[in-house]
C-alpha cells in the first residue's frame, strides 16, 4: 500500500504579479521583458527580494529560459529549474505542483511560477503555419489532413461529447456569457466594455463547428507570475497566504497513443486525475467555492466539470447554466475574472490568479467567504493539470 500523496497545507502562495495584458502583436514590450515585469510584481506583492528566490517552474515550452531570468534577477542561486511536458496550458496548475514539490522536499525555499507570451514577436499559437516540417507524434495523424489548429482538433471531441451525452449549444453558449461577464468588472480584462449576450453569441461567425467565435479563447500577449513559499514562512510576508491544498497531473489510460485514436476520445484527460487532486485536498466537488476552468474552447470546460464531479453527463445541460456560473450568487460560480475567453490568454495561469485573488478576497467578482478554489489546466490535452486553493481556515 503505498503511503498518502499528500503536500496538503505545506506551501503556500505569497505573491502574484501581472503585466498589461495586451491584444495579439500589440506588446510594446519584448516577450522577455514582459515575463520579469509580472515576477517583480510578484515579488513586490510578496514584500520578497526578487534576489531571494531560488526556483523556476514554467510549462508548454515557455520560451523565458531558466538561466536567463535568474541571471536577470540576480538570484543568488538557482537551485530548481522545471518545465512540464506538453504544450498549450495543460502545464499550468502542474508548474505550480512541480514547484511546490520542490519547496516540500526541501530542494527550494522559494519559487517563481510564470508565463510569458508575446505572441505578435513569434509564431501564433491558434493557426497552424508555426508547425515544422518534419511532424511527428500525434501531429503526424492530424496535420497531413488538414487539421492544424487546436479549434480543429478540439472541434472533433467536442462533436462527439455533444452528440453521445446530448450536451446543447446553449450550455456551451452559458460558459462564454459567464467568462464575458465576469470580465465586464475586471479592469485587467481585454473584453471589459464588450458584454456578450445570446443574440451576439448565436450570431457569431464559425470558427469551426461546433464553435463559434466565443467559444474560442483569446490570443495575447503579456505575463503572470506567482510566487510560492513553506507555508510557514508565507505567515511573516506580506499578503494573506493562500494555501496549496493539492495539485495533480497526468491522463488517462493511452490518452497519448494518439491525439485522435484515444479509446475515450470526448475527454478533458481527468477522469483519472481529478480522484488524485480531491483525495491529497480530502475535499470533494462539493467543498468548491469558485471554480476556474481552463477555457481552451467551451466544450473543455464542459467535459472538466463532468469529469471532477460538479455535474453529470445526464445533468451537465441543467447545471451549467449562466445563472448558476456568475458570481455571487451563483450555484457554481465559473472564471471570475473573465478567464481565457474574456479576460487574457496567459495559457491558463491567469486563472490561477484569480483563485488566489478569491482566497484573498481581492477578486473583482468576489465570492463571499470562499475559503477552497479550484483550478483545472488545459482540458484535452497531456498531460492534464489541476490544482486546489485554500484558506487558512481549510487547514
Amino acid at each position: 500500500m503505498p503511503s498518502k500523496r499528500t503536500m496538503r497545507g505545506q506551501v503556500a502562495v505569497a505573491g502574484i504579479g501581472e503585466t498589461t495584458y495586451y491584444k495579439h502583436g500589440q506588446s510594446p514590450d519584448a516577450q522577455f521583458k514582459l515575463t520579469l515585469e509580472a515576477i517583480l510584481a510578484a515579488a513586490e506583492d510578496a514584500g520578497i527580494d526578487p534576489r531571494e528566490i531560488d526556483g523556476i517552474a514554467s510549462y508548454a515550452d515557455d520560451k523565458n529560459p531558466a538561466d536567463r531570468v535568474a541571471a536577470a534577477l540576480g538570484m543568488k542561486s538557482l537551485r530548481f529549474a522545471n518545465m512540464v511536458w506538453g504544450g498549450g496550458g495543460g502545464g499550468g496548475s502542474g508548474a505550480i505542483g512541480n514547484a511546490a514539490m520542490a519547496i516540500h522536499a526541501g530542494v527550494a525555499d522559494c519559487v517563481v511560477v510564470y508565463r510569458g507570451l508575446a505572441q505578435g514577436q513569434g509564431a501564433r499559437f491558434g493557426s497552424g503555419a508555426h508547425y515544422p516540417t518534419a511532424i511527428t507524434g500525434s501531429y503526424a495523424t492530424s496535420i497531413p489532413y488538414g487539421v492544424m489548429s487546436p479549434a480543429q482538433m478540439f472541434a472533433m471531441r467536442t462533436t462527439r461529447l455533444m452528440h453521445e451525452h446530448g450536451i446543447s449549444r446553449s450550455t456551451l453558449r452559458a460558459v462564454s456569457m459567464a467568462s464575458y461577464h465576469h470580465a465586464q468588472n475586471n479592469p485587467r480584462a481585454v473584453m471589459r466594455g464588450r458584454p456578450l449576450d445570446e443574440e451576439g453569441y448565436d450570431n457569431s461567425r464559425w470558427i469551426t463547428e461546433p464553435f463559434r467565435l466565443f467559444d474560442c479563447c483569446l490570443e495575447n500577449d503579456g505575463a503572470a507570475a506567482l510566487i510560492l513559499v513553506p507555508a510557514d514562512r508565507a505567515k511573516d510576508l506580506k499578503q494573506k497566504p493562500v494555501y496549496l491544498l493539492g495539485a495533480a497531473q497526468g491522463a488517462e489510460y493511452r490518452a497519448g497513443a494518439g491525439g485522435h485514436n484515444n479509446p475515450d476520445y470526448a475527454t478533458s484527460s481527468f477522469k483519472t486525475v481529478a480522484p488524485d487532486l480531491f483525495s491529497m485536498a480530502e475535499l470533494g466537488p462539493g467543498d468548491v467555492d469558485v471554480v476556474q476552468s481552463y477555457e481552451n474552447f467551451t466544450g473543455g470546460v464542459v467535459m472538466s466539470l463532468i469529469e471532477h464531479g460538479f455535474c453529470t453527463y445526464e445533468n451537465a445541460n441543467e447545471v451549467i447554466a449562466f445563472e448558476n456560473l456568475i458570481a455571487p450568487k451563483g450555484k457554481l460560480p465559473l472564471n471570475t475574472s473573465g478567464g481565457n475567453l474574456a479576460e487574457c490568454y496567459m495559457h491558463g495561469l491567469e486563472l490561477n490568479i484569480e483563485a488566489v485573488r478569491q482566497i484573498r478576497g481581492t477578486s473583482p467578482n468576489p465570492v463571499e467567504g470562499a475559503d477552497v478554489a479550484f483550478v483545472n489546466s488545459g482540458p484535452m490535452v497531456v498531460p492534464a493539470t489541476n490544482s486546489i486553493f485554500g484558506s487558512e481556515a481549510t487547514l
